[in-house]
This record gives C-alpha cells, structure tokens and sequence, in this order.
C-alpha cells in the first residue's frame, strides 16, 4: 500500500520572492514570443516569401511551316513562347524547369515540383491554322496549354501554382496575340496599286488578340477523404504529439511509480518511497514503455483513420513507419528530460513544436516561407515525418518522395537519442549523482 513518504525533514515554510514570483513569467512571456514570430513570419505573407518554388515547363512543339504571302517559313511558337516566360518568370522566386513530358510527370510523382505547363505538339499548327482563319471561312480552334496542378503536394501549394499560371500565362497570351496580329495584319497588305485589303472584323480583333486556350487540370487528384491534401499533415502531427506527449507522461508516471515523484489525486498527495535504481535502469524502462505505447498507438491512428474514410493505400508501411516515429521522438524526448531534468519540457517544446510546426511544410509549402523556415527544415523532426507520411498516404510509399528522408532522419533522431540518454545516465550514474532532493537554498 502506498504511504506518505515522511523520511525527509519537515518542510519548513518559504517566502515567494519576487524573483521567484516572476521567474515563470518571464519564461512563458519569451516562449510566447517565440511562438508568435515562428507561427506569425511564416504565413502572414507567403506570396513575399516565395523563392525557388518548382514549376516545370514541358515544349513538346515540333514547329510548323507558315507562309505570309512568301515562301513558307519554319515557326516555333512553343520556343518563343517557353524564351518569354523564362525571362518573365523571377528567377528568385519561381524555378521553372525546363523538362521533358516523362521527367515532368516523373517529378510530379515523386512531389519534386508543384505543377507543369504543357505546351502541345500542335501548338504552332494550330496558331497558324488560326491566324489564317481569321481572313479564310472554316472552322478553326484556339491552340491550347495546359497547366496542370500537383495537389497531393497540398492545397496551398496549388493555390499558389494556380496564381503563378494566371499571370503569367495572361501575359504569354497577350504577346502571342500581339505576334499573331501583326502577322495577319501583314498578310493582308495589298500591293501597291491593288484593290484595298479587306478589313479584320471586331470579333476576329478580339480572338486574335487572346488567341489561347488555358486549361487547368490536376495531375493525379486527390481521393475523397484526404482534406485536400490536409490528412498527411494532421497525421504526422499525430505521430509527434503523441512521441513527445507520450513520452513526459510516462517520464512523469514511471518516476513517480518509483518514488521520486509525487502523485496528486485531487486533494491527496502520494509520494512512495524511492526505489534503489539507478537513473540508466529508470531510462531503459521508460524506452520499454515507449516501444509498448508507440505499437498500441500507431495500431490506434491506424484504425481511426481508416474507420473515419480516410484513403490509406499501404497501411501496414503506415503502421510500421508511425511506430517507429513515435519510437523514435519518444526516446529523444525520454532522453532529454533524463539529461536536464523538468527543463526538458521547454525544450521538447520548442524543438518538436515551436521550431517544427512552422518548418514541417505540411500546410504552407517551404518555398512560401522565410529561408530561414528553409534551414529549420534540414533538421527539424516535423518536416522529416511530415513527408514520410506524405509519401505513404499520396504517392505510393515512393522513396524519393520522401519516405527514404523520412526513415534516415527518424533513424538518426532515434541514435542520437539513445545516445545521448546512455551517455548522459551513465555519467550521472558514475558520479554517484542519485535522484535525491538537494539541500534547499533561501532566494
């Protein structure tokens, strides 16, 4: 039966000084404001932000031979079309790769750019086609590009690829226009001494001056009961809260299980009596309860989201990688809190919350935030699981999607953490520093 632990010395009442008194606030007031520029900087303007964010630009134009009353001249329009958004385009803010049909659906796939346009292979036939039925009677239809969106790579970076292509296919609209114009203009010059060229009609000026045909399509949508691309975010959220929650709560009940905590039950207060382990011992059984917790919990989310209607195409690869994030945040965290003591808290805080959240682009793309959002997402655990999980629920599990990035870095977060907790426990324990209260000093 527990009992109150009385082997101590009588407290002895304490004065809460001011610096006392305001030491918690001054940390929850810095921790605050660290929280307000990291969640504030990175969505307030995504648009400022944006840099190096991937577009590719496939020309499958093979050209046609157009004639204006001369001989017939071989015209690309596709090139010039793909020269002008190249220098349209601001390097600074909008990669826009060059690529062929195959590689772009490729990088597609594996969420390595965020959309495509599509110039056809028709695309000068059918810009000359219109240019002379705009003078000759017959059927003719406008030359189309296709700009296809990537929304399995999310929602806001659909939005901002939809944006890019509006204005920047208005503006490669409204040039070929004016080229086309002339061209016809030119064509219906008569020679000196003929009969007056016939006039252009209003609705022939107003065709030839947007003469294409934008059409957005998605590439590869999105099943119901992905929320828009939200569910991979939201799920790996899942998979960090639950390592790093997971982990204080049972840092807090084994250690408290043994003695060297308290446990409040209301009005009552148990405190057993210390256990004789030492502290490498006390963090191989908080692994063990961790590796236990991280099964039952990943088998949980497992069966939650599939019950809830969300598309998981591989669960058991789901199953398997939530385990072993979990696994893995739960002992980096186990581990910190064995190496400092309650500040632990704070810092598990701020680098699997405060730092990662923001850095995870799970729901505004790394490229529309700061580059300093940027560097966080090297190392930052958010990130890493943010697009294993990606990977397993919209693109099949791909490695370079970013499932291989997701175990390596989950891998090397659970090494540094077992590290660490050996390392620092193990010196502890060598020292002889036991889990006992120190001598208490007045402030």
């Amino acid at each position: 039966m527990a009992s109150t632990d009385t082997s101590e010395s009588s407290p002895t009442p304490r004065r809460l000084t001011p610096l006392r008194w305001a030491f918690p606030i001054v940390v929850v007031t810095l921790l605050a404001s660290l929280l307000g520029v990291m969640y504030l900087d990175y969505i307030v303007d995504p648009e400022k932000n944006l840099h190096d964010f991937p577009i590719a630009l496939v020309n499958q134009d093979v050209g046609d031979d157009l004639s204006t009353g001369g001989p017939a001249k071989h015209v690309n329009f596709g090139d010039q079309v793909t020269d002008g958004l190249r220098k349209a385009v601001p390097s600074d803010k909008i990669d826009l790769r060059v690529l062929g049909i195959n590689e772009a659906q490729l990088q597609m796939q594996s969420a390595q750019v965020y959309g495509t346009i599509i110039i056809p292979s028709d695309f000068s036939k059918r810009l000359g086609i219109l240019g002379v039925g705009s003078v000759v009677p017959g059927d003719i239809t406008r030359p189309v590009i296709t700009l296809q969106t990537n929304p399995r790579t999310g929602a806001f970076g659909t939005a901002i690829v939809q944006k890019f292509g509006a204005e920047a296919l208005t503006q490669v609209n409204t040039q070929v226009g004016q080229q086309l114009t002339d061209q016809v203009k030119s064509t219906l010059t008569p020679p000196p001494g003929g009969p007056p060229a016939p006039a252009l009609s209003a609705a022939t000026m107003v065709t030839l001056a947007q003469p294409l045909n934008i059409v957005v399509d998605q590439f590869r949508p999105l099943p119901g009961g992905s929320g828009e691309g939200l569910t991979a975010f939201f799920y790996s959220l899942l998979l960090l809260l639950v390592g790093m929650v997971g982990a204080m709560i049972i840092h807090q009940l084994i250690d408290s299980a043994l003695g060297f905590l308290p446990t409040e039950w209301g009005p009552w207060v148990v405190h057993r009596s210390r256990a004789s382990i030492s502290r490498t011992r006390t963090l191989l059984l908080k692994w063990s309860a961790v590796v236990v917790m991280s099964v039952a919990v990943s088998g949980a989310l497992l069966g939650i989201g599939s019950a809830l209607g969300m598309p998981i195409d591989r669960p058991l690869l789901l199953f398997l990688y939530g385990a072993f994030v979990i696994t893995a945040v739960g002992f980096t965290c186990t581990s910190v809190l064995a190496a400092v003591g309650t500040a632990g808290l704070i810092i598990n805080l701020i680098v699997f919350i405060v730092l990662g959240l923001p850095s995870s682009g799970g729901t505004v793309p790394i490229e529309a935030t700061p580059k300093y959002f940027g560097w966080l997402a090297n190392f930052e655990p958010m990130h890493q699981v943010f697009l294993g999980t990606r990977s397993i629920l919209y693109f099949n599990g791909g490695g370079v999607a970013g499932l291989s990035r997701g175990l390596w870095m989950s891998t090397l977060g659970l090494a540094i953490g077992i590290v660490l907790g050996l390392a620092i426990t193990r010196f502890y324990d060598r020292k002889g520093l036991e889990r006992k209260p120190a001598a208490a000093t007045a402030v």
